[in-house]
């Protein structure tokens, strides 16, 4: 692969898809402690003060290596899209800095407080710890598709001088394709949680554990999750139809009129959405179409706990759906990006225009070694959840204490723990 464009792209595309999918079990995951330690907190429940240690400690790995990810690839801006930079800077850098704040200060700052305050601070604090955590993540996730939504439906700017200019920040944040995709997100994120809990529960369960209540309890709330979370994820994906590049619909009506105005506007060129698209699209229906599917199983199933417990090969089941809000995750991002080529923004750039005027052979060896580094990050988060989900709740280490304590029962006049 010699062309420095499908380089910078192919780049692109395996940088941000694999740190998207740390985001999505992210988003989910600390929704998901964070409404355990709730519980653990208001009822003094130990299984429950238990579950938000061991699946708090899954959700700091993913984290830990997602956050690495995330500053890795925002280099790739300015190595390889100086084009896109010097045009449109102005506008898709506010978001990505308001994300910056939010994400790389806010979030760290307090999920550090949240780990290392284990035995240290009250529990009405830590608790409000691991709110603050979950809500910076969703104001993180909804900058990122503030910017990604103006490059699929660039609006509340002007040109002057041949650079974009901000005009309309309320547009900018508003706009539907942002906010649909928003909601999209964070249900995905919770549906990927919950096939995650329910998957790493039911494990545990078919390999006949000792904690039984333990992850009886773990996969109720993960198969209750991916029931809640299945409906709003089509819903949200739906209506964002409403909102599509006509050129994603080749040999519509409108796809023909866009790429007329295209030809009359840029010169002749191919403005139609790649096939790789349309693939991306089919990947994404069938995946949900599965997951909706074992969503009713699981609603069926959720009111007959020993079911849930004994059930072998519903257990074998969840194992292996796991993998599924990926695909469909995946599958929607290659149809929403590739969809939206040749555009980096859709109308204003071109990609071939966003490509930085560098020596083709510094874009081959970014290439090389982010591929290769994000690769081993992918393998190492994978390898670490593995283990430390295998392990199961005897062996857990974040807020590891003398004794299993009730949350709020201190162990000394001076030391509150949780």
């Amino acid at each position: 692969m010699d062309d420095p464009l499908m380089l910078a792209r192919v780049q692109f595309a395996l940088t941000a898809g694999t740190h998207f999918l740390f985001v999505a079990l992210t988003l989910g995951l600390a929704t998901l402690v964070a409404l355990t330690q709730t519980r653990a907190t208001l009822s003094g429940s130990a299984v429950h003060a238990r579950m938000t240690r061991f699946w708090g400690q899954l959700y700091v790995i993913n984290y830990a290596v997602g956050i690495v990810t995330g500053l890795v690839m925002e280099f790739q801006f300015g190595m390889n899209w100086g084009g896109m930079s010097t045009l449109v800077g102005e506008v898709f850098g506010a978001p990505l800095a308001m994300e910056t704040v939010v994400a790389f200060f806010v979030e760290s700052t307090f999920l550090g407080l949240w780990i290392f305050g284990w035995d240290r601070l009250n529990r009405w604090v830590h608790l409000g710890l691991i709110w603050v955590v979950t809500l910076t993540a969703y104001m993180s996730a909804y900058f990122i598709l503030v910017a990604n939504g103006w490059l699929q439906r660039p609006v509340g700017y002007e040109m002057r001088d041949g650079v974009a200019h901000l005009t309309d920040l309320g547009a900018l944040l508003s706009n539907p394709t942002a906010v649909l995709a928003f909601f999209h997100v964070l249900f995905g994120g919770l549906l990927t949680a919950g096939f995650f809990m329910a998957g790493v529960s039911a494990f545990h369960l078919f390999r006949r554990t000792e904690e039984v209540e333990f992850f009886r309890r773990s996969i109720r709330i993960g198969l209750a999750t991916v029931v809640v979370s299945i409906f709003p994820v089509v819903v949200f994906g739906g209506v964002q139809f409403a909102y599509i590049q006509p050129t994603k619909q080749p040999g519509s009506e409108r796809a023909l009129a866009a790429e007329a105005e295209f030809v009359a506007r840029f010169g002749p060129g191919d403005y139609q959405a790649p096939g790789l698209a349309a693939a991306g699209e089919v990947i994404m229906m069938f995946s949900w179409a599965l997951m909706f599917l074992l969503a009713v199983v699981a609603l069926l199933k959720l009111p007959f706990g020993r079911w849930l417990v004994r059930g072998r090969i519903f257990h074998m089941v969840l194992m292996a759906a796991v993998p599924l809000p990926y695909l469909a995750m995946l599958g929607g991002w290659v149809f929403r990006e590739v969809g939206r080529q040749p555009w980096v923004v859709y109308g204003v750039l071109t990609t071939r225009d966003a490509l930085s005027k560098v020596d083709p052979a510094l874009i081959t060896v970014s290439f090389v070694v982010f591929t290769g580094l994000f690769a081993v990050l992918a393998v190492v988060n994978g390898w670490l959840l593995l283990r430390f989900a295998r392990r199961g709740p005897a062996a857990v280490q974040l807020g590891a204490a003398p004794s299993d304590a009730v949350p709020g029962a201190a162990s000394s006049a001076l030391t509150p723990t949780f």
